[in-house]
């Protein structure tokens, strides 16, 4: 994830136009100076001040704007040699303007404040020594254009910080939104685990437990059944084995393997030695997403699951209706029924609420209707995208 850079794009457009302004001051100064003194003994000292500050201030970029000691004694030695110009030719004192902004980045607020405020009445004695008569304006412009530029730096600082606290907190919001997606997706990944381990390992590990126990129970009066029992239950197990290693590999249900549709996954499922499954297809069927398909198929075996464990039933039907703009997965059963739909026994609490929440993850709806002494059908509906 990138983040935005800090706002710092004005701050480097007035520094840039606070040096291009100090050395158009500084060269017209010198030129000024040339013309209206030519020949004086003062000529040499004021060239060779004016290349000292010029290269002082060519410096300072290098030393950074952060008040360090190095950087403040290199305002220092700016300064003093801009006064000492200043004195010896008063035509000098406009270049303190760029040096206003120069104080203001190096120095803490109100050390800054107190410099610009020497330097601008250095300015207006300087040019009051020029004037030939006294002029308000000299009086009074120096403090203005200083108080302005000061306000205008104050202005930018402040917007500055706003902008990148305001960055600062956009980029935390980014990682805790990003953050809290991990969580959730974690969470959602948790749920899925959950729900394929009730609807395959722990469904394959009941009906061994229940064959088995079978098993147990007819083994001397009855061995050939008891076999069965047990070969059935050595078949669920090595069915069961397959479905754990597709859900290390987080592959779809073994039944939809190799191409095999989900009407072929339905057909093929059962609910113990006991009950009866019928399966039925109606409508033209259309190719489902791998999604819907995986879906259908762990609803249809967790109801089987419940139907097996909790409703004595002697059969049960399963029917796939293909509506057009959705499909529909009915598990019927003519066992005991109850009054109002339940969670399994128990410890067991994950079968119908891991089919509610396969059906809602893909936007559709699950209904339960029982009646007592009549059996159970449960509905799963899920829309389709209409074919373009």
């Amino acid at each position: 994830m990138s983040h935005p850079a800090p706002p710092r794009d004005d701050t480097r457009t007035l520094t840039t136009v606070a040096h291009t302004a100090f050395f158009l001051l500084l060269g017209a100064s010198v030129v000024r100076f040339l013309l209206r003194h030519p020949g004086e003994p003062r000529t040499p000292w004021i060239i060779a001040l004016s290349v000292t500050l010029a290269l002082l201030y060519v410096l300072g970029p290098a030393l950074g704007a952060a008040p360090t000691a190095r950087r403040l004694l290199w305002l220092g030695l700016v300064v003093t040699t801009w006064t000492v110009l200043v004195v010896l030719a008063p035509s000098f004192a406009w270049c303190a303007v760029p040096l206003f902004f120069t104080a203001l980045r190096t120095l803490p607020p109100r050390a800054a404040v107190v410099l610009v405020a020497l330097l601008t009445t250095f300015v207006v004695i300087a040019q009051l020594q020029l004037a030939k008569s006294f002029d308000p304006n000299l009086l009074l412009a120096p403090p203005a254009v200083a108080a302005l530029a000061t306000a205008v730096f104050v202005h930018m600082e402040r917007q500055a910080q706003a902008q990148r606290t305001l960055i600062d907190d956009l980029i935390r919001t980014r990682r805790e939104l990003a953050a809290t997606e991990r969580r959730e997706g974690t969470l959602a990944e948790r749920q899925r685990l959950s729900m394929e381990i009730h609807d395959t390992l722990a469904q394959n590990l009941s009906s061994q437990q229940m064959l088995l126990q079978a098993a147990d129970r007819t083994w001397d009066s009855d061995p050939a059944t008891a076999r069965a029992h047990v070969r059935t239950a050595t078949g669920i197990a090595a069915h069961g084995l397959a479905e754990a290693r597709r859900l290390v590999h987080d592959l779809a249900p073994s039944e939809l393997a190799d191409g095999a549709g989900l009407a072929e996954a339905l057909r093929s499922l059962d609910a113990g030695p006991d009950i009866e499954v019928r399966f039925h297809l109606e409508g033209t069927p259309a190719p489902l997403p791998d999604r819907v398909q995986s879906a259908l198929l762990r609803i249809a075996q967790g109801a089987l699951a419940n139907v097996r464990e909790h409703s004595d039933a002697r059969t049960a039907a399963l029917t796939l209706s293909f509506l057009g703009d959705q499909v529909v997965l009915d598990i019927a059963d003519d066992g005991h029924g109850f009054t109002e739909p339940r969670t399994d026994t128990a410890g067991r609490g994950h079968g119908l609420p891991a089919m509610r929440a396969r059906v809602r993850q893909l936007g559709g709806t699950l209904t339960i209707e029982s009646t007592p002494g009549e059996g159970t059908v449960l509905s799963a509906a899920i829309p389709l995208e209409p074919a373009p």
